[in-house]
């Protein structure tokens, strides 16, 4: 079985702050196998009725535990949920894995009592460093199949695969959690939201569309958001009278997904400058645990696709660019104009050593991926803001 190095580090890294993290991802993500093959965790399957039995009294449970590594997997099985968390702030020299489908924020009303020992981390696709594992860099695949391990590894064109993800999704994520009973216009819409992936989010525009209320699609995007199935990025904005200041912008969560809903057998130019930003911001969201990904938009056009907010580096800019000379400055320039302090990242495929250009006494910094994760590392699970 594969080593995911950089989960195992990120996972052993939260636990020296919390003993609980809650790992949540879609269906497929790796969560169980990322458990079993976690060095010295003693795993155990909440789809197991002894499991589940054992839980019931979850102090009794966890103390036959104590001092050890657990991983409970799949704990959305459980009807106890809460109590089985709290119990390991009882035991603090045990470690605890939890895996869910949907993330802490979804899963509990109020999260106050259990801040202090919880660490959520987020699976998503298979990153940059999972390919080094995986011992398959081959990006233009990555694309086509996605990150899901079991489509990344097919020998096949997974394509039936992905319908049959779209099912279970439906059945036992979004209609088991979040009771959401219109199938067809669900699925419609979450077909929808990943073909027009990178837009601007607005509710009205897919209502009519999907057959639905715009009240029901605000609920669709939600648990979309929450189960991890679509990035929705904020926008930056102080109120200025020039940006954007409420509407999101809605990213599909896999490469394999958007390519599939947009029927695409092979990759054009054009299609590779999408994925792109795609493959940057599933870096990005790997790395930087906790730390909220915004953009920015103005009313007369202008764009910078990722904005963070780090105590270390100020207002970070982060370009995703196929290719390094076909960057456009204006969105930049724009933005800079109101913001001026902080560091302008342009990250881009065929880079292959970082350097610095100026554009109207903008500077900007080209980098490559790698240099991109190098210059974020150490810095991603702090959940800082």
């Amino acid at each position: 079985m594969v080593q995911r190095s950089f989960w195992l580090e990120a996972i052993e890294n939260s636990w020296k702050m919390k003993p609980v993290v809650w790992l949540a991802g879609v269906e497929g993500s790796g969560k169980t196998s990322l458990c079993q093959n976690f060095p010295g965790v003693e795993f155990f399957s909440c789809d197991l009725p002894e499991v589940r039995r054992s839980t019931e009294a979850p102090g009794k449970f966890l103390g036959k535990l104590e001092g050890k590594k657990v991983a409970l997997d799949g704990i959305h099985r459980l009807p106890n949920v809460p109590d089985v968390v709290k119990a390991v702030a009882d035991l603090p020299s045990s470690n605890l894995i939890i895996t869910s489908p949907v993330s802490l924020e979804e899963f509990f009303e109020s999260l106050d009592p259990l801040r202090e020992i919880i660490f959520p981390v987020c699976l998503t696709p298979m990153m940059s460093r999972d390919l080094l594992d995986f011992g398959n860099q081959d990006l233009p695949r990555r694309f086509l199949r996605g990150g899901l391990p079991p489509f990344f590894l097919s020998t096949s064109q997974p394509d039936l695969e992905f319908e049959k993800w779209v099912d279970s999704f439906w059945s036992g994520v979004i209609q088991a959690r979040f009771r959401l009973e219109k199938r067809d216009s669900f699925l419609k819409f979450l077909e929808l939201i990943i073909r027009e992936s990178g837009e601007v989010f607005e509710a009205s525009r897919f209502a009519s569309r999907v057959g639905a209320s715009r009240p029901t699609v605000t609920k669709y995007i939600a648990a979309l958001e929450a189960a991890g199935a679509v990035w929705v990025l904020r926008p930056f904005s102080t109120a200025r009278a020039v940006e954007i200041i409420s509407a999101p912008r809605t990213y599909a969560f896999d490469t394999g997904f958007l390519r599939r809903f947009r029927s695409w057998t092979q990759l054009r130019e054009d299609d590779f400058k999408i994925l792109w930003k795609h493959w940057v911001l599933n870096e990005l969201i790997s790395r930087m645990q906790g730390v909220q990904i915004q953009y920015w938009r103005d009313k007369r056009g202008h764009e910078v696709d990722f904005v963070l907010i780090r105590r270390d580096l100020g207002i970070l800019t982060i370009t995703a660019h196929w290719k390094a000379d076909e960057f456009e400055p204006g969105g930049l320039r724009a933005f800079r104009y109101h913001y001026p302090a902080g560091p302008n990242w342009v990250v881009c495929h065929d880079v292959a050593q970082g350097y610095a250009r100026e554009f109207d006494n903008v500077k900007l910094e080209f980098l490559s991926l790698e240099d991109m994760g190098q210059r974020l590392s150490g810095k991603g699970l702090s959940h800082e803001s």
